[in-house]
């Protein structure tokens, strides 16, 4: 049972792509080479258009497009409001973008769609960077990102994620627990489950994220953007990528980095994740099984991946019938009588196991995620990261069910929004790609 539990638990994806992973940085220490592009053949950051889409966000869409404008020259900057209706326009205008105010609102697919042809993005530019508009790409996000274009074979670049960080008395305690519980999945997803699913020879890249990533504008006329029904659009714009069969999806820890602001608040949470969830189980239903490396890789993750939503839903509830069981046995004993029924209980799932095959394995990736990334605050934080984890189970189940009926028409409400501040040169997760080639 332990071991079981200790399997769920960690995932045999995570660890086959965690292998993966580090057969390709050993072989990227051992043959450092780059494509053999003469410098006029490398997309340079003038050829590179960003476009940000914005529903009501005037207290932050202002320091996202002066971070774009040290990506880019200042005409390169676009911003989508999609209807909005406080100050984004005004606030995207001052800070001298590019603005299409859209009305009505068309969600996030929609304007981006809706902005792609209105500026002509297709035909002006080389490449596109979707940026969110809570977003702040680091320093050095072209420079580590476009170099992943030299292969003529890359259509698309996933950004990495990290969380920007902020003093805690900002947040709260529940907000810090959020924050570092994030960070704890951006880590561990991107670090151990991505690398190795970008490798040049596997190409099975669930997802490039919207919040911060780039196309090829050539591919994107194939893409189609717009798709009915979807909540978010970053999981069908990479489905398209691979059932197209476009051209490879590159990523790697140390290129094409960038900071969003995550949740503070449980129900902003629990919406935010809900959304991609359904948005994940919407563009699977759209786009079926098909043959080919992703698709077998796609059902090998949602395989476990709801095996051990189960485990996690049923944790509590069977701690809490083991408790009861075990209490209920230690006063039979004490009173000369039989266990009977509670006996056999806590021999199916012994506290033991749920203690060695659970928290334990849990909590050292926490242990790992707080030395990658230098932060031992993360080493009390984690022990709020299980309940979390078994609330993202009962999150994802739900939102599979819910898939049955539920329509979406892309049109979004962003959390509760924090003033920004910026975002650290080479900051914690630059730190933590540092370690790998």
């Amino acid at each position: 049972m332990t071991w079981m539990l200790l399997v769920l638990t960690l995932g045999v994806n995570v660890l086959f792509w965690t292998t993966i992973g580090a057969v390709r940085w050993v072989a990227g220490c051992l043959h450092r080479t780059r494509p053999d592009l003469s410098d006029d053949r490398r997309i340079k950051p003038g050829q590179v258009a960003v476009l940000i889409a914005a529903h009501n966000e005037e207290l932050g869409v202002g320091a996202t497009v002066a971070a774009a404008h040290r990506q880019v020259p200042r005409g390169n900057v676009f911003v989508i409001s999609d209807g909005s209706t406080d100050q984004t326009v005004q606030r995207a205008r001052e800070a001298d973008a590019n603005v299409y105010d859209l009305h009505p609102n068309r969600g996030k697919a929609g304007a981006l769609a809706a902005g792609i042809d209105h500026f002509d993005l297709r035909g002006r530019f080389e490449v596109v960077m979707l940026l969110d508009a809570d977003t702040a790409p680091a320093p050095d996000y072209l420079d580590t990102g476009l170099p992943l274009f030299d292969d003529p074979d890359v259509v698309a670049v996933a950004g990495r994620a990290a969380t920007v960080w902020e003093r805690g008395d900002r947040l709260g305690v529940l907000g810090q627990v959020l924050r570092g519980y994030r960070e704890r999945v951006y880590v561990a997803f991107q670090v151990l489950f991505k690398y190795g699913q970008a490798c040049a020879y596997t190409n099975v890249v669930t997802i490039v994220p919207g919040f911060a990533s780039m196309y090829r504008t050539r591919v994107l006329g194939s893409i189609h953007i717009e798709a009915r029904g979807l909540a978010i659009e970053d999981f069908n714009m990479t489905f398209e990528v691979h059932a197209h069969r476009l051209g490879r999806i590159a990523f790697h820890p140390r290129a094409a980095i960038a900071y969003t602001q995550d949740p503070h608040t449980l129900p902003d949470y629990i919406k935010q994740v809900r959304r991609w969830n359904l948005g994940f189980w919407q563009t699977l239903r759209r786009h079926g099984l098909r043959l080919g490396r992703f698709w077998v890789a796609l059902v090998a993750f949602v395989a476990e991946l709801l095996t051990s939503s189960v485990l996690f839903v049923l944790l509590g509830p069977a701690l809490a019938l083991t408790a009861a069981a075990e209490l209920w046995v230690n006063l039979a004993s004490a009173h000369g009588t039989l266990g009977g029924l509670a006996d056999a209980t806590i021999s199916v799932l012994p506290p033991r196991d749920v203690l060695l095959g659970v928290a334990v394995p849990d909590y050292a990736l926490t242990v790992l995620v707080a030395v990658l990334q230098r932060r031992p605050a993360y080493l009390l934080l984690g022990l709020g990261f299980l309940p979390l984890r078994c609330l993202d189970a009962w999150l994802c189940l739900r939102s599979l069910w819910q898939t049955r009926s539920t329509q979406s028409a892309g049109i979004w409400a962003s959390p509760q929004r924090r003033a920004p501040g910026p975002a650290p040169p080479g900051g914690s997760s630059s730190r933590a790609g540092s370690r790998l080639r």
